[in-house]
């Protein structure tokens, strides 16, 4: 079956050919007219007062300044009031594990919010449970009422040699997957040394999406725009979302890329570079706007799409430009210009009712010719795929750990030592590498004010391996420790503290619930997500994991965190391939030389 087509209970376009025709031209009624609103052309970016739309078996059959002809006793017709029509929103780069939440749940928590498109890249899951586990978000994600398609994660591990995964993705499981439904393309190759260097793998994936004739997503987080970057490009990558400057989004498009600008719960990635269209004019069509990763909260109170596009309107963009970086630009990147991301005739009837552009409330959401959402509330059921025994149940500590899993000793007779920190930086994927000077009592080094510690705690394969360091960014004061079974990529467990006692508690309390976040201080639990799917997810609804989210940050700003979104921050601690130092289950790594690194520094 053709991805247009992946829809079991959704018609492709050929099958609807003769009906869409026969009520284009007056000769059949149509399911759907919606008359008395403005439509917005993304085509034509362009405002088309009066204009109306008739729907037929989900798509758009007639587009234009009087769809009267179409109206039969059975049609079903919505007076817009006055209201844009805005073709619904398309989300270009995202985790739909980020949000902890399944694709059902997710889908829920975005629909009143006027997303009716989705291109995930699971590769959390992959890294967990590896073909099997992309299969199962591929599958709930094809019975949802909105488009989700599913990129083939590319790197797990992201950066071989630099960390172990509970299972890992060759290029035969690439090929196998491209031969599915809902597979769209292959998910951001992270490894870009790898494609730079020639690695016979990471080009075997990309020929094998090449040759299925679907995108390449790109990945590169690399400072170097010079002949590093344009051996990147040569080898695929049809876009990429990890530009933080205007100079970033400049190269990608110079070099036929889509730059993917993301505004996610902690990535503020779009006023930087969005300059390259508002200030120097450059062609808007090949920029697109994106979350990369979302959290439940963010979902319930800010929202998902709408809220980027308010973004980069507030960021100096003009709203029929925005909107059509979070539609058609989208669509068309993707080989589906002539399937959805305008309201154009053959297409996806995905639209919402607005009664404005600059602000973008979404009073009304219809996908596939069906009202999903009115008034920021859900309509429509989002079914949920069973999720299989072998899904939960995936941490495995080896043992209960104590405070010693947590020392870190001090070379011989030394009073202090000089170590290196993993920086973090607020409202960014990046962090700095630091030293500092620490304490040692009793041959152990100490955090000290500023500066604690991180942990990396194995949790796929029981080896009870602990690897340790230092971290500072998080303000983090008294006796407290904060856990995660979500670390991107490997997805081991991420453990900060500055208790060692504290820390081993909180490692052990996730190892009893099967995975999620915990923040404990002063030997108190002051908040617990579980996330029994993978360690990564919660099949629960986004309201009830939102509010566990809120209370986790309430409890991290208890023990003296006031950064945006630090969950997020914590969650990608062990994400070996952004610089610029990072720790992974092998130790601590260099991300600028793509080498592991010696914690404490040897005097000169």
């Amino acid at each position: 079956m053709s991805v247009l087509g992946m829809e079991q209970h959704f018609k492709t376009w050929a099958e609807c050919a003769p009906r869409l025709v026969a009520v284009a031209a007056g000769h059949e009624p149509a399911d759907l007219v919606i008359s008395g609103g403005k439509l917005v052309s993304v085509q034509t970016r362009e405002v088309l007062d009066g204009w109306q739309v008739a729907v037929s078996d989900g798509r758009f059959a007639y587009v234009g300044p009087d769809a009267s002809h179409c109206i039969g006793p059975q049609t079903e017709v919505i007076d817009a009031c006055g209201r844009y029509l805005v073709p619904g929103l398309c989300d270009g780069h995202m985790h739909i594990e980020s949000g902890m939440l399944t694709p059902a749940e997710f889908a829920a928590a975005v629909i009143p919010h006027g997303t009716t498109t989705m291109f995930t890249d699971p590769h959390e899951i992959a890294n967990v449970l590896g073909l099997a586990g992309v299969r199962m978000m591929h599958d709930e994600a094809l019975m949802q009422p909105i488009n989700i398609y599913t990129q083939m994660p590319s790197c797990a591990p992201s950066a071989p040699g630099l960390e172990t995964t509970g299972f890992e993705i060759s290029a035969e499981d690439v090929a196998e997957a491209m031969a599915w439904p809902g597979i769209i393309g292959l998910g951001e190759m992270m490894n870009f040394p790898g494609v730079i260097n020639g690695d016979p793998q990471m080009l075997a994936e990309m020929a094998a999406t090449m040759n299925a004739g679907k995108t390449v997503g790109g990945h590169y987080a690399s400072p170097d725009k010079g002949v590093a970057f344009s051996a990147y490009v040569a080898g695929g990558a049809a876009d990429d979302h990890e530009g933080t400057a205007e100079a970033d989004a400049l190269a990608r498009v110079r070099n036929g890329m889509r730059s993917m600008m993301r505004l996610g719960s902690a990535w503020y990635d779009v006023e930087s570079q969005i300059t390259a269209v508002t200030e120097k004019g450059l062609d808007p069509r090949n920029f697109i706007l994106c979350t990369d990763d979302c959290m439940a909260g963010t979902l319930v109170n800010d929202g998902h799409m709408n809220r980027v596009v308010r973004h980069a309107i507030d960021c100096g963009c003009a709203p029929l430009v925005a909107l059509q970086m979070a539609t058609i630009n989208t669509a068309t990147h993707f080989g589906l210009e002539r399937e959805l991301g305008s309201i154009a005739p053959g297409r996806r009837a995905d639209v919402i009712l607005t009664s404005d552009l600059t602000t973008l409330p979404i009073e009304q959401v219809i996908a596939r010719g069906q009202t999903v959402a009115k008034d920021g509330v859900l309509t429509v059921d989002c079914p949920h795929y069973t999720w299989p025994e072998n899904s939960r149940g995936s941490i495995h500590l080896g043992k209960k750990l104590s405070g010693v899993d947590f020392e870190i000793q001090a070379p011989a007779g030394a009073n202090s030592a000089k170590v290196k920190v993993i920086g973090v930086v607020e409202n960014q994927a990046p962090t700095k590498a630091l030293t500092a000077d620490l304490p040692v009592t009793d041959g152990v080094i100490e955090g000290q004010e500023g500066v604690c510690q991180i942990a990396l705690v194995e949790r796929h394969r029981a080896t009870g391996d602990v690897v340790n360091g230092f971290v500072s960014g998080f303000g983090y004061e008294g006796r407290m420790a904060m856990a995660s079974t979500v670390a991107h990529d490997s997805h081991h467990m991420i453990v900060v503290g500055t208790d060692r006692e504290t820390m081993a508690t909180a490692a052990n309390r996730l190892g009893e619930v099967g995975g999620g976040v915990t923040v404990w201080k002063d030997g108190e639990e002051l908040a617990l997500i579980e996330l029994p799917i993978a360690g990564l997810m919660s099949d629960q609804p986004a309201a009830e994991v939102a509010a566990k989210a809120d209370q986790m940050v309430s409890a991290m700003e208890a023990c003296g965190c006031t950064l945006n979104n630090a969950y997020m921050q914590h969650s990608l601690l062990a994400l070996v391939v952004i610089p610029e130092l990072r720790i992974s289950d092998l130790g601590l790594v260099d991300v600028t030389k793509f080498e592991l690194t010696d914690l404490i520094e040897t005097p000169e």
